[in-house]
């Protein structure tokens, strides 16, 4: 007796199937097949053969490989009762309920009291959502449990993961296959800035604009678990779960976050077209989705924790008149808040800084036509604060445990930790017209707690259920927590904490293969950047922040006239474009200068597109080489122009076409051949404006 699914998008196929009442496996992922493709015949190619020395026959690599079928790899499974006796199921098939966009599969185990449920759900971004489940009718402790086991592909050289500390997110990580496993695993509490939960399998050839690749995204926020495993006899398993040991207590319900898959045959971008288009409209909901998305001040970095509200005044009334169109008011309103020391938890306004309140300071934004935003950090106690002194069995983990930051975390998983904090909050929103939370999360956990990101998303959900029109930023010292899972409760990311251009034109880059522009925040820093000492020119800081979601984060006093003037042209550009933008697909680009980091943003009918190149360091050879661009229609012709040509410098001596007038060109010619753009001295950006004629 066999069973076999057929699941197929424009995109990809994926094929399970199973030759007995077993768990089935994937036996094909990859380009759509023909529909009267037979599953009978893929399923007896598929086996394998085998030869002496080995078992009498291939154990199933199946969906969750079970340890009692003699699996000789990791299993997707590990689990023991109350008293820690180490149980080793094996499933059967029960049932499987089909729908138009996809399957619930059912199997048990009864003898030892087990369901197991895999999910798979189509969607028209093409990502595949996967989840697993496991019911008990006793409680168990679960120690491992994967979603939906999938296989890599044969001829894949390298896995590319993800890196990262503190304002340097977004590292990208390239290991080659090689018999025996790469284990990943975040265990900070947070999906992390160390280990963006996200892997991507390119076959071999693959770049960023051209061959197959396949990608994975786990959308869970409290630290996962990743597997590559390639077995004995050359097959290859990828597993993701919730970080091991992270379920503390016995219990009989366990379910996995989502996995996210998708298969590409245009290089990585299609992945991360796939990944930006699910996010950006089925993952987020916007309060307010026909918004414009509005141009942010944060006050941050040019106020810090000495909050006086004629100066803040000051700095609203400069902000609007640089075009922003909300302004976000950050640590240090609170408690008796005057540096990072203290007061965390005490979520009052401080009346030595703010007299009368909060209201005069969002009467005066108000007036200037901004929208009223503020911080919050709901998660995490000072020691010093009245909350920790009323409340210490609050904290999470031992009194003597290591602080970060001279700060606990709370226990979320506590209903009255969550209704002190609701109260809170929601006194907050519900007493000022507040717009949008920025919502911190500045230091690690004790220990991994699974049930903490359950209580934070607990949380979150009452908040926006009393209050829908507010917008949520998810901000952990920056992409410290960035996943599909906080991503549905909130509206934006904070990127990284650097606001040094430099960085944050590489950061957002490799960013941009899982997170489109709409949801991503960059913000303009100061001429001195806070985290680097690195100081920039503000044309190069303006660009790079115009590449997404767009802010301020500086002192506008600090400002000259030049500076200002460029700021308002280049916000005004980007005003004039965000609509577009805001769901356009971001391409990266194959670049033969390896000096130059380059995308392109394609609008969603192909009318239009701009290029970024960012020159981020000196090039090898004299003059920039030809630079491709993608996405195009081939037969069409395109009208390409240099929108900043006036900031040609001392670099660029010749005449280039680009540096004269626009151009006009076919699509194949764009992306067989590609521009010449000036040369340029590095920590310099070229923007091109491109429309199709």
């Amino acid at each position: 007796m066999s069973h076999a699914w057929h699941l197929r998008q424009d995109r990809q196929s994926l094929v399970l199937a199973s030759s007995g009442t077993g768990l089935p496996r994937v036996i094909y992922w990859g380009p759509p097949l023909p529909e009267d493709e037979s599953t009978d015949a893929m399923l007896a190619a598929d086996g394998l053969d085998y030869t002496g020395g080995m078992m009498d026959g291939i154990p199933d690599l199946s969906i969750c490989p079970e340890a009692r079928r003699s699996f000789p790899g990791q299993p997707g499974l590990g689990i023991r009762d109350e008293n820690g006796k180490p149980l080793a199921p094996v499933f059967e098939f029960a049932g499987c309920d089909e729908h138009d966009d996809g399957i619930v599969l059912t199997y048990v185990d009864a003898g030892l009291g087990l369901t197991y449920t895999a999910t798979f759900g189509l969607h028209r971004s093409g990502i595949i959502r996967t989840s697993a489940g496991l019911s008990s009718q006793r409680p168990l402790r679960v120690e491992w449990l994967a979603a939906p086991v999938m296989p890599a592909p044969q001829l894949s050289d390298e896995l590319i993961d993800f890196a990262g500390r503190w304002v340097g997110e977004f590292q990208l990580c390239r290991s080659g296959w090689g018999a025996g496993i790469r284990m990943r695993e975040s265990r900070t509490g947070r999906s992390g800035h160390e280990h963006f939960p996200g892997l991507i399998l390119p076959v071999r050839g693959a770049t960023n604009t051209q061959g197959q690749a396949y990608a994975f995204h786990y959308g869970w926020s409290g630290g996962h678990r990743m597997i590559a495993e390639e077995l004995p006899d050359g097959r290859r398993q990828i597993q993701f779960g919730h970080a091991a040991g992270t379920e503390l207590e016995a219990g009989t319900q366990f379910q996995t976050a989502p996995l996210l898959l998708t298969f590409s045959d245009q290089g990585l971008n299609g992945c991360a077209v796939a990944f930006q288009r699910h996010l950006r409209n089925e993952v987020v909901r916007f309060p307010d989705p026909d918004r414009a998305r509005p141009l942010h001040y944060n006050c941050w970095e040019a106020v810090y924790f000495k909050h006086d509200l004629d100066e803040l005044k000051k700095i609203a009334t400069m902000a609007a008149d640089l075009g922003a169109e909300r302004f976000v008011l950050d640590d240090g309103w609170f408690g008796n808040r005057d540096d990072d020391l203290r007061a965390l938890g005490d979520w009052v306004v401080d009346t030595r800084k703010y007299p009368d309140g909060l209201d005069p300071l969002i009467a005066h934004i108000h007036s200037l036509g901004m929208s009223f935003g503020i911080w919050f950090e709901p998660e995490m106690v000072n020691p010093d604060s009245d909350l920790y002194r009323a409340h210490p069995d609050w904290a999470l983990g031992d009194p003597d445990q290591l602080l970060g930051r001279q700060q606990m975390v709370l226990d979320m998983s506590r209903t009255d930790v969550r209704d002190y904090l609701y109260d809170r909050i929601a006194t907050v929103l519900a007493d000022h017209a507040v717009d949008y939370v920025k919502w911190d999360h500045n230091r690690l956990l004790p220990m991994p707690d699974a049930a903490q990101t359950r209580g934070v998303y607990a949380l979150i959900d009452r908040l926006r259920a009393d209050f829908p029109g507010v917008e949520i930023e998810s901000c952990a010292s920056g992409g410290g927590r960035i996943d599909a899972g906080i991503l549905s409760r909130t509206h934006r990311v904070w990127l990284s904490d650097s606001n040094d251009a430099q960085e944050r034109l590489r950061i957002q880059h490799d960013a941009a293969l899982f997170l489109p522009a709409c949801i991503t925040g960059s913000h303009v820093g100061p001429r001195e950047c806070h985290t680097s000492g690195r100081v920039l020119d503000i044309r190069f800081r303006a660009w790079v922040a115009a590449q997404r979601h767009m802010g301020f984060e500086m002192d506008p006093r600090e400002l000259t006239l030049d500076e200002a003037d460029v700021l308002r042209e280049v916000t005004s550009w980007w005003k004039r474009n965000r609509d577009w933008m805001m769901g356009a697909d971001i391409l990266r680009l194959d670049g033969a200068d390896p000096s130059v980091i380059a995308e392109q943003q394609v609008a969603a009918d192909g009318s239009q597109f701009v290029l970024f190149a960012g020159v981020a360091q000196t090039s090898p050879q004299i003059s920039q080489r030809p630079l491709r661009l993608t996405g195009l229609q081939p037969d069409a012709r395109y009208r390409v122009d240099l929108c900043n040509r006036g900031e040609a410098g001392p670099a660029s001596r010749g005449r280039p076409a680009l540096k004269e007038a626009p151009l006009e060109l076919s699509g194949r010619y764009l992306m067989n051949h590609g521009i010449v753009l000036p040369n340029s001295f590095p920590q310099r950006i070229w923007v091109v404006e491109g429309k199709r004629l």
